[in-house]
């Protein structure tokens, strides 16, 4: 599903000065924060294309020509593990197919999806709606750490501006235009990944969204984007191609798939990307779950299943 460019979320979410960064003092003495305008080379040339570009972007880290070729992928702070699976695996697999990752650094999805691309090698960039100098969530002073140090942090918001309400509807709208398109994974029909989707749509870009279970409440959003016609996500290759993205070639030195017979094998069959209670796992496979453990055990060290708080497993990609 792609927009056609027109509107802009300032004049839905309020004032049009409201929130508008001022210049900062001269960077400390560590030289961290960069401001970077319009007419800068470093300003995101995807930035310069929206209705109502950011006059001031204060950025850590490095920005590159290569990020213009760039995915979001965004989705609920109370994410499921289902749900961080997923964004963890298209971080990661994006990053592996030299796609920058575009996220907020929020809990749940956003941290999971800079997670993934981090742990590729790959660059992602986060997009604040605070300071730049400032970690939000305060338990992610780690990660927007090594966010910097393998992309860039950037924000309209000048160092030492708090994490304001009203400042994040905004910040989605920069976090959408960084991108050529934009997963939703996970959210509630009124989760804030519906206001990246609507900017998305508004800046022409792809919209994309996860399929869930009916019955789960998180998935209500990439549901009604699906019924609405944005493009579903199953793997990283449908993001690929829904973006006209060229694949990079596996590596000949690539592990093969592994064969698998009895307990193991019958078990494989019937675990999925949702996470399965080991009795359950038990019962659909009509095993003792002794049985069950250990094979899970076989299948965990084989790489083939990862395990989950609370007794619960899922299949690895």
């Amino acid at each position: 599903m792609r927009g056609r460019q027109g509107g802009g979320v300032r004049g839905r979410q309020g004032e049009r000065g409201r929130g508008r960064p001022t210049p900062p003092p001269a960077p400390g003495p560590e030289g961290a924060v960069t401001v970077v305008r319009p007419e800068d080379d470093a300003y995101p040339v995807a930035l310069r294309t929206l209705s109502e570009p950011p006059p001031l972007l204060y950025v850590r880290g490095t920005l590159r020509p290569e990020d213009a070729v760039a995915v979001a992928v965004v989705g609920a702070r109370r994410a499921t593990p289902y749900g961080l699976h997923i964004a963890e695996q298209l971080g990661r697999d994006l990053a592996r197919h030299g796609v920058t990752v575009v996220s907020g650094l929020a809990r749940g999805i956003d941290g999971a999806a800079h997670r993934g691309a981090l742990a590729a090698g790959g660059r992602t960039l986060a997009v604040l709606g605070c300071g730049p100098d400032r970690a939000y969530p305060p338990e992610h002073a780690r990660l927007l750490a090594q966010v910097v140090a393998a992309g860039a942090v950037l924000s309209e918001y000048p160092p030492g501006t708090p994490p304001l309400r009203h400042h994040f509807p905004l910040r989605n709208r920069l976090i959408s235009g960084l991108s050529l398109g934009v997963v939703v994974v996970e959210g509630r029909e009124d989760s804030g990944a519906l206001i990246t989707a609507e900017c998305a749509l508004a800046q022409g870009r792809e919209v994309l969204a996860v399929p869930g279970s009916i019955f789960a409440p998180t998935s209500a959003l990439p549901l009604r984007l699906l019924h609405e016609g944005a493009t579903p996500v199953r793997h990283v290759e449908d993001v690929l191609d829904a973006l006209r993205l060229p694949r990079r070639a596996a590596s000949p030195a690539a592990p093969q798939p592994v064969a698998l017979d009895g307990p193991e094998a019958l078990l494989y069959g019937h675990l999925a990307l949702e996470p399965q209670h080991i009795d359950v796992l038990a019962r659909r496979c009509a095993l003792p779950v002794a049985t069950v453990g250990a094979s899970l055990t076989v299948l965990e060290l084989r790489g083939l299943v990862r395990a989950l708080p609370g007794q619960r497993y899922v299949r690895v990609p």
